[in-house]
């Protein structure tokens, strides 16, 4: 396909077949392909969506500057497109984030600021800093990914849409974790609209107040977890438009063991929401096994930005995440 621009480049991106997981459970899993964007995750769908409605309404004008508190991949995402479009980029991060996705923001010419580790009603943490350096700064936007109803809509209008019609309209299981919430948000709502009977289960890691949520009620999370971006303390207001039937805890002893499955076995380095998310697929597929159901998942980023971590034996060794074969 041919494009004019990386903005255009968004989206559309290939289901797979899972051959080793559908293999194992007698279903049919996929993984959505996102770590194909032009900014190599699932994120660059609601940067796009994001800017495109803060210029649409005014709130973006040309040469402004884009601010955003992020795990990594919206920032990514958003510096990505920003860089075409003019904007300039300020992004706040917890300075424990990978190394790799430092890395990248600066190598795209956003302004990176490191963030301590504070509690969520800390005014000092990464997501308030990013309003509040919007708030000083002359065009400044602030992109507010978890609230922004724009991150919701980018899903319902295209990554929802590109699943019904890749599976053929069939099927049967939507299953992923959540970070901001819009991705399970969009896609569980244009989907359930389209049939009724599509089962949604939220993947949710250790530390994550999400699985009790859903679960019980409560927001309560207990233990804590490794992975980047997804997991959350909070109910966010594009997590609340979700259409979730159930939930399941995925610990990261389990996340381990389907990164390096993956990679051996399908030739596919995926990061740690992405190995979430498969174990996920994985684990409702041996519930439903032999069935031939359509399972479908997020491979929301590449491996390749984890690299220091997921796949360096000694900072394995020095987590006790050894990893063995799925049982």
């Amino acid at each position: 396909m041919r494009t004019d621009s990386v903005w255009d480049a968004v989206g559309n991106t290939p289901l797979i077949r899972i051959q080793s997981l559908s293999d194992m459970t007698g279903c049919e899993i996929y993984g959505k392909a996102e770590f194909l964007n032009p900014g190599g995750s699932i994120k660059d769908r609601a940067a796009k969506g994001i800017i495109r409605e803060a210029e649409e309404n005014g709130k973006l004008q040309p040469g402004g500057t884009i601010v955003e508190g992020t795990a990594g991949n919206t920032g990514i995402g958003l510096a990505t497109l920003a860089a075409e479009r003019g904007y300039k980029v300020i992004i706040t991060m917890p300075e424990s984030l990978s190394a790799e996705k430092f890395q990248m923001l600066e190598s795209l010419g956003a302004d990176v600021r490191r963030i301590g580790s504070y509690d969520f009603e800390d005014e000092r943490h990464y997501y308030h800093q990013g309003r509040i350096i919007a708030e000083q700064t002359e065009g400044g936007f602030w992109a507010n990914q978890f609230e922004n109803p724009a991150n919701f809509r980018a899903h319902y209008t295209t990554t929802g849409p590109e699943i019904w019609e890749e599976t053929n309209q069939a099927i049967d299981i939507l299953t992923l974790a959540a970070g901001t919430g819009g991705t399970i948000a969009g896609v569980s709502t244009y989907l359930k609209e389209q049939n009724p009977e599509i089962l949604v289960r939220l993947a949710d890691p250790q530390g994550s107040s999400l699985f009790s949520y859903v679960t019980t009620g409560e927001v309560k999370g207990e233990g804590s977890s490794v992975t980047e971006g997804i997991g959350i303390s909070r109910i966010t207001g594009n997590f609340q438009r979700a259409k979730i039937d159930e939930a399941r805890q995925i610990t990261d002893k389990q996340m381990i063991d389907m990164v390096h499955h993956i990679a051996k076995n399908d030739g596919i380095l995926i990061g740690t929401s992405s190995a979430i998310n498969l174990y996920s697929a994985y684990q409702v597929g041996m519930e439903h096994r032999n069935s031939g159901k359509c399972i479908v998942t997020f491979i929301c980023d590449h491996g390749s930005r984890y690299q220091s971590r997921i796949f360096n034996s000694g900072w394995l060794q020095y987590n006790n995440l050894h990893p063995e074969e799925l049982h």
